[in-house]
């Protein structure tokens, strides 16, 4: 199978004529809507019509963007040097500061509007956009002055956009010397991230070993990147008015703090669990020390072969998806037939993984880094599940696409649990004690890393208020989050202190926090699929509507759909509760090894 994406349902190249006109029809209709805003946002006169006109206009601009964007983005996240891809994103990253001056007047305006909800109410395509029209007027508040908002978009392109663009550079072309079966090799980062799973000890130590080297190469690079966004997004959030830059990124994500709050209760109650699973996990590997190393938080247990060709991991995710919904099955093959996937390793391409869902042509694009273990099989399922979520909003309108991060990971995760489940029902007692570790391993990341990220993005927004921090401060941050997370599970003497130069999430200065997301889509994937061995068949169409409306609802609403009250601390100990069950039978299994 071919594991490269193929991208050309966006277009060919940047020199197509389809690229080069939506090109000029962007730039002619952004000019044709700053005009429009200045002639027509000045009275409350009409106001019916000027919210249809501003829906109408903005739609066709924002899609002909994000497709332009996409293509751009997609070409340069695996080919880090394509010249034109850069090119083009930052065209259009100068291009989309031209849409502030009329999106703050009429945001401005919205605010202003007598009677919103009733006037709203008057037009089918006002009621279909309602939330985000009533969203936008509550954020009104939060708005600077045109002049001043047009400034700091202006400057962000210079500042934090141009940070973030660095340390992609930097990490996706930083190549490691690395020593694999006695020959001294220079490999990719993300290819020597993930020898992490590796069966062999003494290479997982040395893949780590060198990683931790390497990035002595980028360090300072990455310190000034990572002080420099953080620096604009804690200027930006007091100018606009926030309490914090935390209360900024719950609003954004239609998240409460008493729905945080109960959830970080939960997480922190069940931590000892977690220990508990380290340290059998370092027994198992040999350490007397009952503590595990970093490099071995990866390292498989089981003796189950368990590597799978591209091809193997297709047919599995697509067999397995399908004992939950047929739709889920059908949405997965066609993303591994239709090349939608982009699996291969290589140099210059991003690591990790992700998913970009492109609605604007109904489709979705995923980005991997395939090696062939299980619990890149999980990966795959993981993005597809993004990518699924994409698919049940194909037919909502384009604003209502767009939903916020937390509710992101619900699909996702969801799929992952699919996979595991439903292969550990068919599995040998060695490939189910394989599979189960990988599944706790995975919730380990989700909710014990997850924290100790916030822990280390909390304490590193509070001193950056104070001026900039440097590598050691950083390094110790990073550490200090991490024995507070990890607690007596793993060795203090082999932890990760660059833990912030790999993560991509801490360099967006759109997306704080971008940790807490993941550990409430876990839960709240765990706790929907609770309530689906329940239902069976009839939760399934349920689930399809609540992913269809996530654009459109608060997350506490979206929640509701099915009974869950996201603020509640019990909701969040039952799902933990769930991986508690796990980690004592792997522990139970494990004794008996």
């Amino acid at each position: 199978m071919n594991m490269r994406w193929d991208l050309d349902v966006l277009y060919t190249s940047f020199d197509s004529p389809e690229c080069e006109r939506d090109w000029e029809q962007l730039c002619r209709e952004t000019e044709e809507v700053k005009s429009w805003a200045r002639e027509q946002l000045g009275n409350q006169e009409n106001a019916v019509v000027k919210m249809e006109a501003y829906i109408t206009k903005m739609t066709s601009i924002l899609q002909k963007q994000n497709r332009l964007y996409s293509f751009a983005e997609l070409t340069a996240s695996v080919d880090a040097k394509n010249e034109k891809a850069l090119q083009m994103v930052e065209r259009i990253q100068n291009q989309s500061v031209e849409l502030v001056e009329p999106n703050v007047q009429f945001q401005k305006w919205l605010g202003a509007v007598d009677d919103l909800g009733g006037q709203i109410g008057e037009s089918a395509l006002l009621e279909t956009h309602r939330f985000m029209l009533k969203e936008m007027a509550e954020k009104s508040k939060y708005m600077l002055s045109e002049k001043e908002e047009i400034i700091i978009a202006k400057m962000k392109n210079t500042g934090s956009n141009a940070w973030t663009k660095l340390q992609e550079m930097l990490t996706s072309t930083l190549l490691v010397e690395v020593t694999v079966n006695g020959e001294k090799q220079q490999l990719p980062l993300p290819v020597v991230r993930n020898m992490a799973y590796e069966k062999d000890p003494e290479v997982r130590k040395q893949a780590y070993e060198a990683e931790l080297a390497a990035y002595k190469k980028i360090e300072e690079s990455s310190a000034a990147s990572l002080n420099g966004i953080k620096g604009e997004v804690i200027t930006v959030a007091k100018l606009r008015g926030y309490e914090s830059v935390l209360d900024k990124t719950l609003k954004d994500a239609r998240m409460d703090q008493e729905t945080l709050d109960a959830m970080w209760t939960a997480i922190r109650e069940s931590l000892p669990t977690f220990h508990k699973y380290y340290s059998k996990k370092a027994e198992l590997l040999g350490h007397a020390s009952g503590k595990l190393p970093f490099y071995d938080m990866f390292a498989p247990v089981g003796d189950a072969d368990m590597r799978f060709t591209y091809e193997e991991a297709r047919d599995f995710i697509v067999k397995h998806f399908g004992s939950f919904s047929e739709k889920l099955a059908n949405y997965a093959a066609r993303a591994f037939d239709n090349r939608w996937i982009d699996a291969e390793t290589r140099e210059g391409k991003r690591g990790g993984a992700f998913c970009a869902n492109l609605h604007v042509v109904g489709e979705s694009r995923i980005m991997a880094n395939y090696t062939g273990s299980y619990n890149d099989v999980s990966t795959l399922a993981h993005e597809l599940g993004h990518g699924y979520h994409g698919d049940c909003l194909v037919k909502e309108a384009f604003f209502n696409s767009d939903y916020p991060m937390p509710i992101a990971e619900t699909a996702s995760i969801l799929c992952e649990t699919i996979i595991a489940n439903a292969a550990l029902q068919q599995a040998t007692p060695n490939e189910a004690f394989t599979i189960l570790e990988n599944d706790i391993s995975g919730a380990g990341q989700v909710i014990v890393d997850i924290y100790s990220r916030f822990l280390f993005e909390s304490a590193l927004i509070e001193k950056r208020e104070n001026g900039s921090l440097s590598v050691n401060e950083l390094k110790e941050l990073m550490l200090q989050a991490q024995k507070e997370a990890y607690g007596n599970g793993l060795d203090p003497e082999k932890l990760h202190p660059y833990m912030w130069v790999c993560k991509p999430h801490y360099y967006s200065a759109d997306y704080n926090y971008y940790n807490f997301p993941y550990a409430f889509g876990l839960l709240f994937a765990k706790g929907l699929y609770a309530v689906y061995l329940e239902r069976g068949e009839e939760f399934v169409e349920q689930y399809d509507q609540l992913l269809a409306v996530t654009g459109k609802m608060s997350i506490a609403d979206v929640a509701a759909i099915m009974d869950v009250d996201v603020r509640s601390v019990d909701f969040w100990r039952n799902s933990l509760s769930l991986i508690g069950k796990d980690i004592e039978k792997f522990v139970e299994l494990a004794a008996s090894r």
